[in-house]
């Protein structure tokens, strides 16, 4: 018999070597890293494209709005030096907040499309009322007689002034006024309204005007009142609550909900008066503290999607295991390039998963992807077994890996349970099935008990 060349005896030897076979087996998994990583990026870029169609329309109809005020806003005149030395009259302010006040309201949702994607656009009808009491002028460091009341300043701050739909008459006593565009001062709003009007700083000033205000995604309010008391009603099912105050009332139902915040001026970190920019935020509040909601799409298929493909990896480590066990225990012989290309049919999974899901709904999209690449793999493991009852069972703990990372993508405060429960149940299955496997059998080519 002749004796086998060096070339066949390594050819042979890595043919039957267990350890090869498994450094291979990870040399693909790093390979298919790559597409994984690829799939991340096409995740956000399309989740990009749908925040670029949301700001596009919002910009069009009314971006995310917050209310704030009114404020009572009193010019005075100060004396300041530059540095040559030269005097120089300014005009400052100093500024008060209502004693009390009221906002009560109703949102109406509306969705919109921009091409295949939806934006939440609302439009609200704010009733505001309240009181402004004697200004506290003592509290400040202003002498009396640098005060202009008769340029007295009433100012709202809204972010986005398309958003205004209808004039905006404020009542104040007995008296109308109109709200004109602009600020006197940018000390406590970026952008808003104001009148002026002549101060009697010894009586009580109650108000109350209508605000007709077009917006999307969220709406916000600033508790600018000793009292702040918010009412908001909507036919909107999804709101998610947010802000420094949770609101002290609340129902959800499917027809829509009902939300009321009491705030008070203890609760803030600012005073009722002020001089300049005296309003800071608090950190991680956003501005003064604002208190708010926002219209929910009930379902994120881009953040769905992207849960599922940090699973990827894990998903083809276990089916280049399955198919590990078959090669070495059963006596097929599967090459490294069957295994990629069942790799890639995997990474398949999710750019279908993300395309169908921008579509219909993410759970049938994540049952017509399942449905599409259990059978493309099956038919190809039917060709590679060529054993029924195999790629049965193949197929078999495929669709139940699928439906058990379908449950962890139900599951948000349970996954980390769930999933290291069903890893170690994994683990505990291939170390009863390979208990009594001897490895060193299988590499020599010896038939195994």
């Amino acid at each position: 018999m002749e004796k086998p060349s060096a070339f066949e005896r390594i050819n042979g030897w890595a043919r039957r070597s267990v350890t090869l076979k498994l450094i291979s087996i990870g040399i693909l998994i790093l390979i298919l890293l790559i597409p994984t990583s690829m799939l991340t990026s096409l995740v956000y870029e399309r989740q990009s494209l749908r925040d670029g169609a949301i700001e596009e329309v919002s910009s069009k109809w009314g971006n995310p709005q917050t209310f704030g005020g009114p404020v009572l806003s009193i010019p005075y005149t100060s004396l300041l030096k530059d540095d040559k030395g030269n005097v120089e009259t300014r005009i400052l302010y100093a500024h008060f907040l209502p004693d009390e006040l009221k906002i009560s309201g109703t949102v109406v949702p509306e969705k919109r499309y921009r091409g295949i994607y939806v934006v939440v656009l609302y439009h609200t009808k704010l009733h505001v009322s309240g009181k402004f009491g004697h200004p506290n002028m003592q509290a400040l460091s202003v002498p009396q007689n640098t005060y202009l009341f008769k340029n007295t300043a009433v100012t709202i701050g809204i972010p986005d002034m398309k958003g205004i739909t209808d004039a905006v008459n404020f009542k104040m006593n007995d008296t109308s006024y109109a709200f004109n565009p602009g600020l006197p001062t940018n000390d406590i709003f970026a952008s808003g309204a104001s009148f002026e009007f002549n101060l009697d700083k010894q009586k009580d000033n109650a108000f109350e005007f209508d605000l007709d205000l077009n917006g999307s995604t969220s709406l916000s309010f600033l508790p600018f009142g000793k009292e702040t008391d918010v009412s908001i009603r909507s036919t909107w099912d999804s709101p998610s609550f947010e802000g420094s105050f949770l609101p002290g009332k609340r129902e959800v139902s499917a027809q829509g909900f009902t939300a009321s915040w009491k705030v008070l001026q203890l609760n803030r970190n600012y005073p009722q008066q002020g001089l300049g920019a005296f309003i800071t935020p608090a950190s991680g509040e956003g501005f003064a503290g604002s208190s708010g909601l926002k219209l929910l799409l009930p379902i994120d298929e881009y953040q769905k999607t992207s849960r599922s493909v940090k699973y990827c990896v894990m998903f083809i480590f276990i089916t280049f295991l399955t198919f590990f066990f078959v090669e070495v225990l059963n006596k097929k012989r599967i090459h490294p390039i069957q295994y990629l290309l069942v790799g890639f049919a995997i990474c398949l999974f999710y750019v279908l998963l993300l395309s169908i899901s921008e579509h219909i709904k993410f759970d049938w999209a994540y049952l017509i992807g399942c449905i599409c690449v259990l059978a493309l793999v099956t038919f190809y493991a039917k060709n590679i077994f060529k054993n029924n009852k195999l790629t049965a069972v193949f197929s078999g703990m495929l669709a139940l890996l699928y439906g058990f990372f379908y449950s962890l993508l139900q599951l948000e405060d349970y996954a980390l349970l769930l999933g290291s429960t069903g890893l170690l149940l994994i683990l505990a299955t291939i170390m009863y099935l390979t208990r009594k496997v001897d490895w060193y059998a299988i590499s020599s080519g010896e038939q195994t008990g």
